[in-house]
């Protein structure tokens, strides 16, 4: 039996992921496969009555479960929000997850803000380095809150981590068909640390003959894929700007709300989260776009190897969008709720 731990997280979290797990209910029923889903929880609302973030055992007993479901994280009632980097940051790093998988698919032409593009030229996948660059947090302040102030942040790359995120990108390239990869960095800016990115990627390209690799600085790349998305198939990058270019890909894919994406170690458990953030002002409200946590559930159902029901899941998704029948942020009249059903009632039919 597949076994999912969900950690419904903060603010329109809970909602969204509420929709994700009905709807994973749902695909298991269709597909008469059994599925255990447990609750963890851990958030904001455990952290204030606890004082506990994500304890060590909890991290540990992650590891039995195929895969994680995570809710977006963050509450104005932690100021430092300690506990979403405890949670989200501790995962990813302790588990491992050095890849984070983000797809850029347009479902439908009308959603994105780019002009005379269509779902042709919108489809490829940004693979960012999960457990290195700029967010390791090393580095220090020193005369802190003196004009004498020095701020210290270290870009940490090693040759096994650049190595095995470009590999994972050759090979996701080869298992799906895709010709082209490409590597992004800033290696004429930052010239020892992206000069590593630079060699890994072209030793790890010689083993991948028939795909293409190819090239570009950050910037320009950022300017490409507003100008000419249909070039891209596969993108690797470091965590920073892998961050970034994400986030740029969600936008013409159309907006953080349909956003999904996975943080991946192949044979260990994975961990799967919508991009956007726990927007406490909208929470309880009934109008959170839930569709990027289905979409980031039907992930999930694929990496565990259930692709059916993950095909199951897109579908509905994809038939919603182009009936109009979609939240008020994407210019439908559904709440969040009526969403989850109206997906759900497609997956069932």
């Amino acid at each position: 039996m597949t076994r999912i731990a969900v950690i419904p997280g903060d603010g329109i979290g809970i909602e969204v992921t509420r929709e994700a797990v009905e709807t994973l209910r749902a695909a298991a029923l269709a597909s008469g496969r059994p599925l255990y889903l447990e609750t963890l929880p851990y958030g904001a609302d455990h952290f204030l009555k606890t004082g506990e973030t994500l304890p060590d055992a909890a991290l540990d007993s992650l590891r039995s479960y195929d895969a994680i479901l995570l809710g977006a994280l963050g509450d104005p009632r932690v100021p430092d929000n300690r506990h979403a980097a405890d949670i989200l940051l501790g995962i990813r790093f302790k588990l491992d997850l050095y890849i984070n998988q983000r797809p850029v698919r347009l479902l439908a032409d009308h959603l994105t803000p780019l002009k005379g593009r269509t779902t042709r030229d919108i489809d490829f996948v940004v693979f960012r380095e999960n457990t290195e660059g700029l967010y390791v947090g090393m580095g220090g302040i020193f005369k802190k809150g003196t004009p004498d102030e020095i701020a210290i942040q270290e870009d940490v790359n090693t040759r096994k981590g650049v190595e095995r995120i470009i590999r994972h990108a050759f090979e996701h390239a080869r298992a799906r068909g895709r010709r082209r990869v490409l590597m992004s960095d800033k290696s004429n800016a930052l010239t020892y640390g992206h000069d590593l990115w630079q060699r890994a990627f072209r030793d790890v390209a010689r083993d991948y003959n028939g795909i293409e690799a190819s090239h570009m600085y950050v910037d320009a790349l950022a300017m490409q894929m507003v100008k000419d998305p249909a070039q891209f198939e596969v993108i690797v990058t470091c965590n920073m700007f892998g961050d970034i270019l994400s986030d740029l890909g969600a936008q013409i894919q159309g907006g953080l709300g349909l956003a999904a994406s996975g943080n991946l170690h192949p044979g260990k458990t994975g961990l799967f989260e919508p991009v956007h953030g726990s927007a406490p002002k909208h929470a309880g409200k009934n109008v959170a776009n839930p569709m990027g946590a289905v979409l980031s559930a039907a992930m999930m159902l694929e990496e565990v190897g259930r692709a059916d029901e993950a095909r199951l899941v897109e579908q509905a998704v994809v038939g919603c969008i182009r009936e109009g029948l979609t939240t008020r942020d994407m210019g439908g009249g559904l709440g969040t709720r009526e969403m989850g059903e109206e997906i759900r009632r497609r997956v069932s039919a």
